[in-house]
């Protein structure tokens, strides 16, 4: 059922709970109420009005997962002001090129963070990139003299700006851009997309319908805030009124420690960390607590971890999402089978979703189960802009308005779709759209695979995919063998005509892990290919 949305502004769901005294928030040692919580953001906002920020500006938040990130987004949000989420594992050409195309006013960030030398990796960015940069504010959690500036900006301390009186009126608006989150950028520098408090809030709650959460719940939080994922998921949470759980840094014992300690009802993580935390407990129901896990597909090697959690007693159901759409756009239904709750997509959050897939090539809507570019209509959670590239934000759109999202995938006859491959990575093979994952799962259940990553790649005139797999255990990689096995399960148009052994994939960071950078690979294929040509018998 929809959702009836009567708050519009992160201030009125901060305010509608303000007199709450229920813990909203444990952060380690840290409790929070919602009185808390309120009293610190309104305090912070002081601050930062303060130091000159105000509607519009830009805020950029450089912390891991802390109370310090929420109270943060909250305060910008009362502003009017955008907070841009900055990943903690960015460095400096990352950081630098962040921080001078979103024009940030002012930067948020942690010193002492892991040993991470954050004051180094700032005084490497550009005088360009720091051009717009005001002020410092530093977050603290032990003892440090404060300097007076860092890379040539004053600096002022996050403890101090939280002794502020409380600001008295919001500035924010259900219009306001609130947030600034980034695109992957494998290929090219990432874009900057813009979301609105109306639909963050919008999506929040229709995501808290789909969860079926409710105040009694606990919620732990594992994906970083700083991406969708994360951010997505607090926010759900939040709107709910349960309790959300923080780990700043990702470690499967230590999470594994928070579900039994907190008696956790709901948690999202990739599958890779959902594999990790089965592997802390040996028990044959190691999470009695846990209704389901919403597990984001994004390492191939634990494509089967639906299955594994049948064996832990686990319910555990795949998802859709993006930087545009915001995560967990979509669930699979937690009845439905195993093979299918293991698939990306699903059914989407809200009831006002549009979904239709259409030919890239000849430009035609697709049938039902027919595979092509998905394409979202999406009122309630669609970015509003890419910031400052116009150009980009009309072409991201169909004429009557649909989101093109670049991905491959089909709409089913029950109203739910199934997400296969980015159409960068996706393979045009014997005259059909496939989608690498097909091959790369099936290679990765050969004994001496551990990983695969599949690419398409001129041979003989026509695509043909290459395989680059990593060894299991220090197994012998045998190509031929490998190459039987895909013949003997696969079209013939499927099967890789060339198996590469590699130590590791080449990957670059992102919110929720690193993505393997497939256009790196087909350059190596290409490379390889042109030096040592292989026969194409397949008579495609």
């Amino acid at each position: 059922m929809k959702h009836l949305l009567r708050l519009e502004t992160v201030a009125d769901l901060l305010s509608s709970r303000s007199n709450g005294t229920e813990i909203c928030l444990v952060d380690e040692q840290i409790k929070l109420s919602w009185t808390n919580l309120f009293e610190k953001s309104r305090s912070l906002a002081s601050g930062l009005a303060e130091l000159g920020v105000s509607y519009g500006d830009r805020v950029a938040i450089w912390l891991p997962n802390r109370a310090a990130w929420l109270i943060s987004f909250f305060a910008c949000a009362q502003l009017g002001a955008i907070a841009v989420s900055i990943n903690t594992r960015f460095r400096s050409a990352e950081v630098g090129d962040l921080l001078g195309r979103s024009g940030s006013k002012l930067l948020i960030y942690w010193p002492g963070y892991k040993a991470i030398d954050f004051d180094g990796i700032l005084s490497q960015c550009s005088s360009e990139a720091l051009d717009k940069l005001e002020k410092l504010v530093l977050y603290k959690e032990d003892d440090f003299s404060l300097p007076d500036s860092i890379a040539g900006k004053p600096v002022r301390a996050f403890s101090e700006l939280l002794s502020r009186p409380q600001i008295q009126n919001s500035y924010g608006k259900s219009e306001s851009p609130c947030i600034i989150f980034t695109t992957s950028g494998t290929t090219k520098a990432p874009k900057l997309v813009v979301h609105s408090q109306r639909n963050i809030l919008n999506h929040a709650y229709n995501v808290k319908a789909q969860y079926g959460l409710t105040s009694n719940d606990k919620f732990l939080l594992l994906p970083p805030f700083c991406g969708v994922y994360g951010f997505c998921s607090a926010m759900a949470a939040m709107v709910s009124g349960a309790r959300l759980i923080l780990t700043p840094a990702w470690n499967a014992a230590g999470a594994a420690d928070l579900i039994e300690t907190h008696s956790i009802s709901h948690l999202t993580a990739s599958n890779e960390a959902v594999s990790q935390l089965f592997e802390t407990r040996t028990a044959e129901q190691p999470f009695p607590s846990i209704s389901f896990i919403a597990a984001a597909n994004l390492n191939p090697a634990h494509a089967n971890i639906t299955a594994l959690g049948e064996m832990k007693a686990v319910k555990i159901v795949g998802l859709y999402g993006s930087s545009e759409m915001q995560a967990l756009f979509s669930l699979s239904d937690r009845e439905s089978s195993t093979e299918a709750r293991g698939r990306a997509g699903g059914y989407p959050a809200s009831v006002l979703a549009k979904i239709r897939a259409r030919d890239p090539e000849t430009q035609k809507l697709c049938d039902v189960g027919q595979a092509g570019e998905l394409e979202f209509h999406a009122p309630e959670s669609c970015f509003v802009e890419y910031f400052n590239d116009p150009i980009a934000t009309k072409n991201a759109f169909t004429d009557d308005g649909y989101f093109k999202s670049g991905d491959l995938g089909s709409v089913e006859r029950d109203g739910s779709f199934i997400y296969l491959a980015r159409m960068g990575d996706t393979l045009r093979l014997g005259g059909f759209l496939v989608s690498p994952v097909e091959i790369e799962e099936l290679l990765q259940e050969y004994s001496s695979v551990a990983s695969c990553q599949i690419v398409g790649v001129k041979v003989g005139g026509a695509i043909r995919p290459i395989a680059f797999v990593i060894a299991r255990h220090d197994a012998e990689i045998n190509e031929a063998d490998i190459i039987k096995y895909a013949a003997e399960r696969l079209a013939k148009y499927k099967v890789p005509v060339k198996i590469y052994t590699v130590g590791e994939f080449p990957t670059t960071p992102s919110a929720n892990g690193s993505k393997v950078q497939k256009n790196k690979l087909r350059e190596m294929a290409e490379y390889k290919l042109s030096h040592f040509p292989v026969e194409d018998d397949s008579g495609l």
